[in-house]
């Protein structure tokens, strides 16, 4: 499974999303919902959000996380330290796991970074046993994020290449409305639900917000690492400017608004 996310570190990836996944994570949960002594699939897992949130949930059989990244891969290895929690990396569009042997298979803000996402789901649904639950959540790039749509905003009215990053930034994969419905209901899922997840993204000052981007982690900050030094001073400026909106630079909050999915394999 190739990714359209770039990751430069784990620590960088914690700073961009990392800490915000984790405030999504027992939303997505409570949505989804989990029962003792179930067996748990974490489709791309990152750093561990969703996977080290399970187990304060309920009182699970056994968790198995994959990952396509080896940063990912090699960061959860390290923090995990619960014996039913088992990291490996993986593909999401080839599962390397039997049918039908999961409960559930959950996917944290994946689906949207994996070109061939509609792949990723029919495999969900193949190692989820009947009456099993798959589900998804994808952040809502074109309406929930406008600490990111901010950046890009700003940015294309500097930068004509800007146009096309934003395109492919709110139009990614699973983020329209009722996208995954229409994939869940495609590859077989019935009783499929759909509902909109809220956290807030609290930043402590335009360096809080702005140094993962910089530092290149994340599409918007492959996008900013590219530029060229000029262009890169005036964005850098302009964003900026924004962030701050008038006022002295210091907290800001922004509202995150994802997508979330969930339905059932029928039973045979």
């Amino acid at each position: 499974m190739t990714s359209s996310f770039n990751v430069q570190s784990a620590t960088g990836y914690e700073q961009l999303m990392g800490r915000w996944s984790k405030q999504l994570a027992p939303l997505f949960i409570n949505f989804s919902g989990l029962a003792d002594g179930e067996r748990i699939l974490d489709v791309g897992c990152g750093t561990g959000s969703l996977t080290f949130a399970l187990p304060h949930a309920a009182d699970l059989r056994e968790i198995t996380a994959i990952d396509f990244s080896p940063v990912f891969v090699e960061a959860a290895i390290k923090a995990n330290t619960d014996p039913r929690i088992r990291i490996q990396q993986a593909d999401a569009c080839a599962l390397p796991f039997a049918d039908d042997y999961f409960d559930r298979a959950l996917a944290l803000l994946v689906l949207h970074f994996v070109p061939k996402a509609e792949k990723a789901v029919a495999e969900m649904r193949r190692v989820v046993r009947p009456g099993g639950v798959v589900a998804a959540v994808v952040w809502d790039h074109f309406g929930g994020l406008p600490g990111m749509r901010m950046v890009l905003d700003t940015a294309a009215m500097l930068d004509e290449n800007a146009d096309q990053v934003r395109a492919r930034y709110c139009f990614q994969p699973m983020m329209r409305p009722g996208e995954m419905i229409q994939s869940f209901a495609a590859h077989g899922l019935v009783d499929i639900e759909q509902t909109s997840l809220m956290i807030r993204m609290d930043y402590q000052s335009f360096a809080d917000f702005w140094q993962p981007i910089s530092a290149g982690e994340g599409p918007l900050g492959k996008y900013v690492s590219a530029l060229e030094p000029a262009q890169r001073v005036k964005i850098d400026a302009a964003v900026k400017a924004a962030y701050e909106a008038g006022q002295p630079d210091g907290p800001r909050s922004f509202a995150a608004v994802a997508w979330a999915c969930r339905g059932i394999v029928p039973e045979v």
